[in-house]
């Protein structure tokens, strides 16, 4: 296996493993061509695929403001699951993060994600029952195809 840095060039086969990931939430917007590319040129360092024989079995999107680490859409192809793939693009990304001088990170994941839910508990990640997440649209967009 060969962890290395995303780039654009990987979006069509990470989309891919996206959209087969059950628990997966993607959005017309943010996950398109464009709003990716936008993410990754915003977080060079941070963001990385697993390879296996060339074939893209893992993917983790990293990125921070200055202060806090965010980490988004960790998937691994559940025909690699099992093999520690997740908890290596973690680690690679987590290092990342420190290497900027951010020293806490924060995710999202559905409650009804069972498995992803258990593997970031694993992982050492608490649940915070002391805040409310929201969000709220800026602006409207009609569906962008990748």
């Amino acid at each position: 296996m060969n962890i290395r840095t995303m780039t654009i060039d990987d979006y069509h086969d990470v989309y891919a493993l996206w959209l087969r990931t059950p628990g997966m939430g993607l959005n017309d917007v943010d996950d398109s061509y464009e709003g990716i590319h936008r993410y990754l040129h915003r977080n060079p360092t941070s963001c990385f695929v697993a390879e296996v024989h060339e074939h893209i079995a893992g993917v983790i999107l990293c990125g921070h403001d200055g202060r806090r680490g965010y980490i988004n859409h960790l998937a691994v192809d559940p025909a690699y699951r099992r093999m520690g793939i997740a908890s290596q693009l973690l680690q690679r990304a987590v290092t990342a993060l420190e290497a900027e001088g951010i020293i806490k990170a924060a995710l999202v994941v559905f409650a009804h994600n069972t498995s992803g839910n258990a593997f970031w508990e694993r992982q050492g990640f608490t649940i915070r029952t002391d805040i409310h997440y929201r969000n709220r649209t800026l602006a409207s967009h009609t569906r962008i195809t990748p």
